[in-house]
């Protein structure tokens, strides 16, 4: 295999990745309300996914150090199919609530298992100094147009489903549900494995223990990836913000559902390709500002003052309302896609391969707990004093997430050097 290869196959199963998800973000909250779910719970449910992906993210980051990338990653994509069909034929909230397990156990195994793959397959090519940021670039860039395709397919079937068929809302997630079955052939025949020896069920459960103890000792003893943590936290608080409020929003602006579907899909398609914009430029801002942790903190700024400007003209009704969502959400993801993706490359560059998925775990992990707070939080917020005093406070807390970037440690002075905390599996590449 050869680098070029490698870097295509990570795009691919990059893009293959998020398509499921693109396909059903557009139509989630509203086949929910549609299905007569409160705001309380689909909040309610969409905790109940965080708090499974939160609680999965290590053991399964360790269980791909150990048996490796593929078989994770299909599994993945197993759970995923399951996930997508199941929401949608739910109509209770028991339903929608299984629905959120298993794509939280989804959600879990994805995290991090492409990314290593890659990144070891190019170590292991071009050795321990090869150049992460064009790949990793490439692979986001891939993600946001897997996102941005999706949403707007998602979000404009329901208006094309002939009435009386199926729910339209239900279109898209079984849309998704089929491209997560073919991410499962692209993942089972395009990454292969490096040969390893064959082990026992019994040393593979012994071992993911020891690997998400040295993956958490790393992350909390490593003053870089405490940072990038806390940063990955921020995140996950204004991630949620903007998922939960955003669509019923544009529901209201739009007056039907299945507009508002298309609207958000719009409005979020436009998000997404800042996104991928973002991705591909983040290496340049890197170097314009003089290294990736100025690069992170600048995304950060632009990104809280974009979601400042959402706040600000929450106001606004019809065609204003929906421009300046839109604009809001290009410049918000652009800064958050430079932000993160500068973020992986500093991660990954103080962490050795032993320990990569269970890191890149820890990070998800900490994502996905800032989400349930603000969904606890800041949703609770919303009801009682709107979606603006929401978006006021997420606003606040990324534009603070910004001075964790302000004299950063460098990878190799302090204690989240490329030191392995145990030694090398053999599965690792």
């Amino acid at each position: 295999m050869t680098a070029r290869s490698a870097l295509r196959r990570y795009m691919l199963v990059s893009f293959l990745t998020w398509l499921p998800l693109g396909l059903m973000a557009a139509v989630m909250v509203l086949l929910m309300t549609d299905r007569g779910l409160s705001l309380t719970q689909i909040g309610l449910a969409v905790t109940v996914f965080s708090v499974v992906t939160v609680s999965l993210e290590l053991p399964t980051g360790g269980l791909a150090d150990v048996i490796g990338r593929r078989m994770v990653l299909a599994a993945s994509a197993v759970f995923t199919a399951a996930a997508l069909a199941l929401m949608s034929v739910s109509t209770t909230f028991g339903m929608f609530l299984a629905t959120c397990v298993i794509k939280g156990v989804a959600r879990a195994l994805s995290s991090g298992p492409a990314t290593s793959w890659y990144v070891d397959t190019l170590h292991e090519l071009e050795g321990e100094d090869a150049d992460l940021k064009p790949g990793l670039a490439r692979g986001g860039a891939l993600e946001s147009v897997a996102m941005c395709a999706g949403v707007l397919v998602g979000g404009a079937v329901p208006l094309l489903v002939p009435p009386g068929t199926i729910t339209p809302l239900a279109v898209p997630p079984l849309l998704g549900a089929v491209a997560a079955v073919v991410l499962l052939v692209v993942v089972v025949f395009a990454l292969p494995e490096p040969a390893h020896a064959r082990r026992s069920l019994g040393s593979v459960l012994r071992e993911v223990p020891s690997t998400v103890v040295g993956g958490i000792r790393l992350a909390a003893g490593g003053a870089v990836l405490r940072r990038l943590m806390l940063a990955a936290a921020a995140s996950g608080v204004l991630l949620m913000t903007i998922e939960l409020l955003t669509p019923g929003r544009l529901a209201e602006l739009a007056g039907t559902s299945e507009r508002g579907s298309l609207a958000y899909a719009v409005v979020a398609a436009l998000g997404y390709a800042a996104s991928a914009t973002g991705s591909a430029i983040a290496p340049r801002v890197a170097r314009l500002a003089g290294g990736s942790a100025r690069g992170a903190a600048m995304g950060a700024v632009l990104c809280a003052l974009s979601v400042g400007s959402l706040a600000a003209t929450a106001g606004l009704d019809g065609v204003p309302g929906l421009v300046t969502a839109g604009l809001a959400y290009l410049v918000m993801f652009a800064g958050l896609s430079v932000t993160g993706l500068l973020c992986l490359e500093m991660q990954h560059n103080a962490v050795s391969a032993a320990e990569r998925t269970t890191v890149t775990s820890t990070s998800s992990l900490s994502l996905q707990a800032g989400g349930v707070l603000a969904n606890s939080t800041l949703g609770v917020l919303a009801g009682q004093a709107g979606a603006s005093a929401a978006w006021w406070v997420a606003s606040g807390v990324v534009l603070a997430s910004a001075l964790l970037f302000v004299a950063m440690p460098r990878p190799g002075i302090t204690g989240s050097s490329r030191v392995p905390v145990l030694p090398e599996r053999s599965c690792s590449g």
